[in-house]
């Protein structure tokens, strides 16, 4: 019988995480073992991250619209009851944005979502 070498299945797998791990500081863009335990943190804080980037990106359009509404004389949370009474749906991406770049339509929405809070 001849004797067999490494299996490629083996070797590709090994070229794969040294690749992915390829900029980190010493061993751990060399050494397999150390790679492949970087990679692993690694990928679990970028998971982490695209979670935490929408609570982040959340929290500062609420920020936003709180800033723009209190202007107005109306807190965030009684504008967003009084949008929901009229029966405005817009997301809160769309209403800082409003805040920011067109200022008298978001009066606009604010004075509807006072009617709405009157009623």
């Amino acid at each position: 019988m001849t004797r067999i070498k490494r299996g490629t299945i083996h070797s590709k797998k090994r070229k794969r995480i040294l690749r992915l791990a390829k900029g980190y500081r010493g061993g751990r863009s060399k050494l397999y073992t150390l790679a492949s335990e970087a990679l692993k943190k690694a990928l679990s804080a970028k998971y982490k991250g695209r979670k935490r980037r929408k609570r982040d990106f959340r929290r500062l359009w609420i920020a936003r619209i709180n800033a723009a509404s209190r202007k107005e004389g109306i807190p965030y949370s009684r504008f967003i009851r009084g949008l929901k009474k009229v029966n405005i749906k817009l997301n809160r991406k769309v209403l800082s944005e409003l805040a920011i770049s067109d200022p008298s339509e978001f009066s606009e929405l604010i004075k509807k979502a006072k009617e709405g809070l009157e009623e």
